[in-house]
């Protein structure tokens, strides 16, 4: 008994010491974090750079109309869709390096399908099964980057994760634009995607990642102490999902001993979509939906409604400058732990841009003696810098939140939900946008915009925060 005593001293005394020194050793941009960052960026990289281009690709190379276009394009989304859940479910269960190397060389090799389909039938197979590992992998990058991050610097981590995808998006499809005006060579850009493509599944296969069985085996050998260090985290989560404190170390030693740690965990719908965390999930579907609409009518709105024929390029580039600067700025709350902060400042930033956007055409029929260009001009692209910093506080705060409400074990199934309500979100704003459109004008779809955000906004503040505060299972964020 003696000896126990002393043991569990020393295990104490040496975590006490971890503790004191974590800030010191941890790095946020360690090597790894830059690896997995600088894939995604040549992921989605390879993505946009064409996404601007396929509709005319289609229609000169193949004569598609407009129907057949937006049919073929779509399968795409509905494919990562329906793989995402099952992705979570893959890297939660498999070696998570394993199952991104195999996604991300699958993403890379549909590009090259593109070069050999000769036939609108074909085309439209490959962009539609092409939807798949790209679902996958968009879920197990983002986890291998969580696993990689010491944990005293994950959220603040997860924030400046996003940060490739914005660059990407303000990047890719200028360039991709540039390039086919210079060379009008549609398999040049195919090649570019490919070995943009391939060269970030070099970069991820450099990354160092336990392996998920070798995970299990560390983690049922070490000791109490030592499981924790190696986890940065003094709030050790059992698979059941309940904290145990370093005061029970003795306890926390005997469990780790005779818990089985399942190599395959029994079936359920936990498994695919994250249960604790329903209410962020449906919370984030309110703010895909407006963001569908808004990415999908905002040209043909901009022209018909607004005379602006040309704006829609410096639009969404304004709307990456705020996500980039708000991922910049708002990296102070995340260190701290501020998630509901963040999200709730974010939301409502989002929600006066969406406002100011359909409002100031309304306004400028009640004030004549101002130019109504002027004030049509200054909401349209202010209410692109404002969603942008808005959505670039909430996104990371929300899939932050999600984590937080599931175990470690859970990671790839929070991100391929907050994932899937986002684009069940921004399906239902495309489908019901275009309904409403149709019926009552592109007007009414964005004051629909206004209005279901705003439901978003009061859904959180009323249910969603209270809803995570109490099932959040990570004491250092609030």
């Amino acid at each position: 008994m003696k000896v126990e005593t002393f043991n569990l001293q020393l295990s104490s005394f040496n975590f006490f010491l971890y503790l004191c020194t974590m800030e010191k050793k941890e790095r946020l941009w360690n090597a790894n974090y830059c690896k997995v960052m600088t894939g995604n960026f040549m992921l989605f990289f390879a993505f946009y750079v064409l996404t601007p281009l396929l509709p005319l690709y289609l229609s000169e190379h193949f004569g598609a109309t407009k129907d057949m276009i937006g049919l073929v394009l779509s399968g795409y989304t509905v494919t990562a869709l329906i793989f995402r859940p099952f992705s979570g479910f893959m890297v939660d269960t498999f070696s998570r390096k394993t199952v991104l190397m195999f996604c991300y060389g699958a993403f890379a090799i549909f590009f090259a399908g593109y070069l050999a389909a000769g036939t609108l039938l074909m085309f439209t197979i490959l962009r539609t099964l092409h939807g798949g590992p790209f679902g996958a992998l968009t879920v197990a990058n983002s986890t291998v980057a969580i696993d990689v991050l010491p944990s005293s610097r994950r959220t603040e981590g997860i924030g400046f994760y996003g940060l490739s995808n914005n660059l990407s998006m303000a990047i890719a499809p200028s360039v991709g634009i540039w390039l086919y005006h210079a060379t009008h060579s549609f398999e040049l850009l195919f090649w570019v995607a490919l070995v943009v493509a391939f060269t970030g599944w070099l970069v991820d296969s450099t990354v160092s990642h336990v392996g998920f069985s070798e995970e299990l085996r560390v983690k049922s050998e070490e000791s109490p102490a030592d499981y924790m260090q190696s986890n940065g985290n003094s709030n050790w989560l059992s698979p059941s999902g309940r904290r145990a404190k370093p005061s029970s170390l003795f306890t926390l030693n005997s469990s780790l001993k005779h818990s089985s740690f399942e190599r395959f965990p029994k079936l359920s719908w936990d498994r695919f979509f994250l249960l604790r965390g329903w209410l962020i999930g449906l919370n984030m579907v309110a703010f895909g939906f407006c963001f569908g609409v808004l990415s999908n009518y905002l040209a043909i709105y901009g022209k018909e409604t607004l005379g602006i024929t040309s704006g829609t390029g410096t639009y969404f580039m304004l709307c990456s400058i705020g996500l980039m600067l708000s991922r910049i700025q708002g990296r102070k709350g995340l260190s701290r732990g501020l998630l509901t902060h963040n999200a709730g400042g974010g939301m409502c930033i989002s929600l006066v841009g969406y406002t100011l956007f359909i409002l100031m055409p309304t306004l400028a029929n009640y004030f004549p003696t101002i130019d109504p260009q002027v004030l049509i001009m200054l909401g349209y692209y202010g209410s692109a810098i404002l969603i942008g910093l808005g959505n670039g506080h909430m996104w990371p705060a929300f899939q932050n939140m999600t984590i937080c409400v599931g175990t470690n074990r859970q990671r790839g199934t929070a991100n391929s939900t907050i994932l899937v309500s986002w684009d069940v979100g921004m399906g239902l704003g495309v489908l019901l946008g275009g309904i409403i459109a149709e019926h009552l004008g592109y007007s009414a779809s964005f004051w629909t915009v206004a209005f279901v955000n705003a439901v978003g906004v009061a859904m959180f503040f009323l249910w969603t925060r209270s809803f995570f505060l109490k099932r959040n299972l990570n004491e250092s964020v609030r």
